[in-house]
């Protein structure tokens, strides 16, 4: 029998040709340590793959291996997560579980984050089908601005620029297209965007619903305005309306639901928030309603949208929680085993920091760099510089809560600070950044504890 790949209709997933080897090696590049957390993820994405080469039958029996990450925060949980969703190309959301409440109860229902995943993947589809039809949309707004720079003339009349029509059009064509015309003025009739927006009390709690009225009542809602604007953003603005009627919207709904339920990623954070701790009573009666309200989406289930009906069953979940004041046995035993690979995270040592202010593609230093440059001036960071900025972070980390690396952003702007202000002023300059500076600038508040809670 065929594979499931070429029987479910949709665009192919992206991740074919990278085993997880390649794909912790891309991880590696913007996550610092962490192996085994990156192991998991990797083995979980090619087994989607997998799982597409398999006969129908066979592929609708495996499901997906959810992952439970375990570690203090600012160890790189999320950040792993965000970066296999941009490599997989993959419809990707970021959730907190302490903002569900359980059924019953105000607030939000945990069936929002697959409604936000499909808003994820509708995006994702509408931009890739935007980009096919460009060109052709292009063309189309072309001729329709070519039309108000050089309108027909009326019956009766002779338009001393249409001596020759087709040769006045190509001249103002390729004007138009050279940039000669730009600061003309024309007037447009475009769509009147601004449509209303409202909540509705629904029985899982308060929800804001987008729902575009003018497609549902296009008579109703379809009315224009006229605007004077340049060409320039005349040309922008047709070209919009255009590839906007080229666009289907049905099967943009129907490519999104698909690549959700056959690609979609949820990073359900702070899933150790809705843990109980003891049985009985309070707010840990609340916290196991969210868990038991959580339990069929990951299982598998069906969840109305606007777009249509989405099945959870292959949706990929990566949980996380540092699980300080609680233990993942915690969790009701239908949930746990519905996360079935658990990888715990470790705490971030100075060399670590080292490592993430220097190593990946956006590490600190270098987005640093590239931000004072853009003023004409050069920063340098010596490799002292970097080893008393990651002390000083772990120090920090030790004495009051730990943050784990976002304690390294903190540092970093206070040492520049001064730099940052007085950039302008500052073009064609050259500042080493070494241990001494960075003592000046943070040695008073790093000793001063009091101080350090609220500035660092």
């Amino acid at each position: 029998m065929a594979p499931l790949a070429s029987i479910v209709s949709g665009p192919p997933l992206s991740l074919e040709d990278l085993t997880p080897r390649q794909i912790v090696a891309e991880l590696d590049k913007y996550v610092v340590g962490q192996h085994d957390a990156k192991r998991a993820v990797a083995i979980a994405m090619r087994n989607r793959w997998r799982r597409q080469q398999l006969d129908p039958e066979m592929a609708e029996e495996v499901l997906p291996k959810n992952i439970l990450m375990i570690g203090p925060t600012g160890v790189g949980k999320t950040e792993i997560a965000r970066r296999l969703a941009r490599l997989a190309k993959a419809p990707f959301s970021k959730v907190e579980a302490s903002k569900f409440t359980e059924v019953g109860y105000v607030g939000r229902d945990v069936e929002s984050m697959v409604r936000d995943l499909v808003e994820v993947a509708v995006g994702m589809v509408r931009e890739e089908t935007r980009a096919a039809v460009y060109d052709k949309a292009a063309e189309r707004a072309e001729d329709r601005l070519l039309q108000l720079l050089v309108p027909p003339s009326a019956p009766g009349t002779v338009n001393p620029e249409e001596a020759d029509p087709q040769s006045t059009r190509e001249k103002f064509r390729q004007k138009l297209r050279s940039g000669k015309l730009d600061d003309r003025t024309v007037e447009i009739e475009v769509e009147d965007s601004s449509l209303p927006s409202f909540e509705m009390f629904t029985p899982q709690g308060v929800e804001e619903v987008g729902i575009n009225l003018k497609e549902m009542m296009p008579g109703f809602f379809g009315r224009r305005q006229k605007q004077s604007v340049r060409v320039g953003e005349a040309r922008e603005i047709l070209l919009q309306e255009e590839a906007e009627k080229l666009i289907d919207r049905q099967q943009v709904s129907r490519d999104a639901r698909w690549r959700v339920e056959q690609g979609g990623i949820v990073f359900l954070d702070e899933i150790d928030k809705i843990a109980g701790h003891d049985q009985g009573q309070g707010p840990d009666i609340s916290r196991e309603g969210v868990q038991r309200d959580l339990l069929p989406i990951v299982e598998g289930s069906t969840v109305a949208t606007k777009y249509g009906s989405v099945k959870t069953d292959h949706i990929l979940f990566i949980a996380a929680g540092a699980f300080h004041a609680s233990k993942p046995s915690d969790l009701i035993p239908e949930l746990q085993g519905r996360f079935p690979i658990r990888v715990e995270l470790n705490a971030l040592t100075e060399e670590d920091f080292i490592r993430i202010l220097t190593e990946p593609e956006n590490a600190l230093t270098k987005q640093y760099v590239a931000l004072l440059d853009t003023e004409g001036m050069e920063i340098v960071f010596t490799e002292d510089a970097v080893r008393e900025i990651a002390r000083l972070a772990v120090e920090v980390n030790s004495t009051t809560e730990n943050i784990g690396a976002r304690r390294l952003a903190t540092l970093l702007e206070r040492v520049l600070d001064e730099v940052s202000f007085e950039a302008p002023d500052m073009k064609g300059v050259r500042v080493d950044i070494d241990a001494a500076y960075v003592n000046r600038a943070l040695s008073d508040i790093v000793k001063d504890q009091d101080l350090t809670r609220y500035v660092l």
